[in-house]
């Protein structure tokens, strides 16, 4: 008669087990949908620091702006963005709910081809805020020409490269001067939610 008792301990030990398996799988099965694939970590860390040079470059531009023409809050020109039809690009493939490289890093692409062109449309500001433009213009030019080049040995590049598109014309210095902090700011956001998604694509 002992023996059942015996083996009691041991089908509770058994049965929890089983139970702790199933509570596993039922919280991975829950959790979100990580990337579908990885990028290599010598291109991760080229994206990752030229997005910070240019945010950084950016963030120079959105300075001077503020010092030299008391342009600091780019939230009260936001209804002038509108009415002058300043574009924002999409990064709807790299937020959390749909992740995906091949949509994320194309959006990406589309999005600094974007700011070039916004940038370029900026042409004819103050002679003191042309070198924090230049620099902007430069280093978004050499951020897209190495990210298409990533692209195209990943596979992922489009057949055909995507164009700027039709810009906002500002016809007034207060109209370049207020665009470009919208741009800088626009810039700005749009960097940090590409930022966050290609860290989810790190190699473990």
């Amino acid at each position: 008669m002992a023996e059942p008792a015996a083996q009691s301990p041991m089908k509770l030990i058994a049965l929890q087990l089983i139970l702790w398996y199933e509570a596993l799988w039922l919280v991975r099965a829950a959790a979100p949908l990580g990337p579908t694939s990885s990028l290599p970590q010598s291109f991760l860390l080229k994206c990752l620091e030229q997005m910070r040079k240019v945010q950084a470059d950016s963030t120079v531009l959105q300075e001077r702006l503020c010092a030299t023409h008391k342009l600091c809050h780019p939230e009260e020109l936001v209804l002038l963005g509108h009415a002058l039809g300043i574009p924002q690009p999409s990064l709807s493939g790299c937020s959390s709910q749909a992740l995906q490289l091949k949509g994320c890093l194309r959006q990406l692409h589309s999005g600094l081809v974007l700011y070039q062109g916004l940038l370029q449309a900026l042409t004819g500001l103050p002679p003191e805020l042309t070198p924090a433009l230049e620099t902007l213009q430069l280093d978004i030019g050499d951020f897209a020409i190495n990210l298409w080049r990533e692209m195209e040995e990943l596979g992922v590049a489009p057949a055909v490269p995507p164009t700027q598109g039709a810009m906002p014309a500002f016809t007034s210095a207060f109209q370049r001067r207020a665009g470009g902090v919208l741009v800088a700011s626009n810039l700005q956001s749009f960097l940090e939610l590409a930022y966050r998604a290609l860290r989810s694509f790190a190699k473990p």
